[in-house]
């Protein structure tokens, strides 16, 4: 019978999205692995492939459709044999079927949206299975299948969460199901629970008509929300709301760093390498967090996770929002390489072609609005990230020397947000003291 396509979700915060581009058209015969269409989803615009065999037999969305519900059909697609005549009635209405049902997501195409400001990673992950969990089955304990291989599930009394997919991001396709031994079967009490949570929506304020009648006598412009900005109000709400941040101030004086720099950049002139004061706090922050390895953990609902890499996300602005690409491994990392990853992800963080494992994941941020003048300020953490740096101007200022003298220093001003269910006030302040170490004696960054 003919299988339905439906509208994936190709991130985890993900509920609708915009059927950008179809790549095929009625009658083309596909397999899997060829891409079927770009959706544009809160995050980024995504290719969309076909997991099983078949052809097209009837297109439901058309190009440009905005606001497509995840798991409403989109397509329909034929077996051999199959004709149009065998379609029918296809309901629009979303169905109980995981999102990815019968295709799955590719990497980014060159349009690439950005996915996730400030809320940034702040939210984001693209739907891979978590190590714990039961076989075909996401951590959000959808288990990922396509419509085909459900349905022969189904004839045959077999359970999903016991089979093992070898699909696209380990979807369970047919050939997975029609080789199953039931014998082999993992009982459904140990698959992984479903888990509760939805994408987080924004708090409720003054309806949007109540918000227009206020300023109605008012020259105003609206400018409608793309999935982009929705996913910061949303990411940015729940932060606020859920997160009990807490806040650690220090000075850091900067002049043994801008000399050191300044003699380093001379050196590295001849590869064209120039290091700018950015790249040595990655590298403090990086080596922070191996020195205080507590402090290198993000919050997992009802768990601590610690990290044992240093994976250093950094806030970049872009047009409308921002990204924040991840440097993994960050510790492990020269500070000319740090820097060379760091302007190529800026790069293309601001074309928006960026892939979603490049600005997922890490347990720590920076964000530095010191180019910009600012002296200071408090960031918004991004969960699940554990803290963040805000990194205000360099600016001369009048301080007590060591013996007591009144002298000038290029001083500094960061603040650590910190989230108190994973670092608690003490660890936060160890952990920023050994960023401080790091920055006012940066030589030892070398050691």
């Amino acid at each position: 019978m003919p299988t339905e396509i439906l509208m994936p979700a190709l991130s985890p915060t993900m509920e609708e999205g915009t059927l950008a581009k179809w790549l095929v058209k009625e009658g083309d015969t596909v397999s899997s692995g060829d891409l079927l269409a770009e959706i544009e989803t809160d995050k980024a615009t995504m290719e969309f492939e076909a997991v099983d065999e078949g052809t097209v037999g009837k297109i439901l969305v058309a190009d440009g459709t905005e606001g497509v519900k995840v798991n409403s059909p989109i397509a329909v697609l034929l077996e051999d044999g199959e004709s149009a005549e065998d379609i029918g009635d296809v309901s629009s209405e979303p169905k109980d079927a995981p999102a990815s049902a019968e295709a799955a997501p590719a990497e980014p195409s060159a349009q690439t949206e950005p996915a996730e400001g400030y809320g940034r990673n702040g939210a984001a992950q693209d739907a891979e299975r978590d190590p714990g969990s039961s076989p075909g089955r996401a951590p959000s304990g959808r288990v990922f299948a396509s419509p085909l291989a459900r349905r022969i599930a189904k004839d045959k009394g077999l359970d999903l969460a016991a089979i093992k997919g070898s699909g696209p991001k380990g979807r369970i396709i047919k050939a997975d199901v029609e080789g199953h031994e039931p014998s082999k079967s993992v009982p459904a009490s140990e698959a992984a629970p479903r888990a509760a949570s939805e994408a987080p929506k924004a708090a409720a304020g003054p309806s949007a008509q109540a918000v227009l009648k206020m300023y109605e006598d008012r020259d105003t412009e609206e400018v409608t929300l793309d999935g982009m900005r929705k996913t910061i109000a949303a990411r940015l709400t729940e932060a606020k709301q859920t997160i009990p941040h807490f806040y650690l101030r220090r000075d850091i004086q900067l002049d043994a760093l801008l000399k050191f720099r300044g003699d380093l950049n001379k050196q590295l002139e001849g590869r064209g390498v120039k290091l700018s004061v950015n790249d040595f706090i990655i590298k403090a922050g990086a080596l922070a967090l191996q020195a205080v390895p507590d402090a290198n953990a993000v919050w997992a609902e009802d768990r601590i996770l610690k990290l044992k890499p240093s994976d250093v996300a950094v806030a970049v602005a872009i047009e409308g929002g921002l990204f924040t690409p991840v440097l993994r491994d960050a510790h492990l990392k020269s500070l000319s390489a740090l820097s060379a990853e760091m302007k190529d992800l800026a790069t293309r963080a601001r074309d928006r072609k960026l892939a979603p494992h490049e600005y997922q994941g890490g347990s720590f941020a920076i964000s530095n609005l010191g180019m910009f003048g600012i002296d200071n300020f408090d960031a918004v953490i991004n969960p699940p990230h554990g803290s963040i740096l805000a990194v205000g101007a360099g600016t001369k200022k009048p301080i007590v020397g060591k013996d007591g003298e009144l002298t000038t220093a290029t001083v500094m001003s960061v603040t650590l947000s910190v989230d108190h269910r994973v670092i608690d006030g003490a660890l936060g302040a160890e952990f920023l003291q050994a960023m401080v170490d790091n920055l006012e004696n940066p030589v030892v960054m070398l050691a």
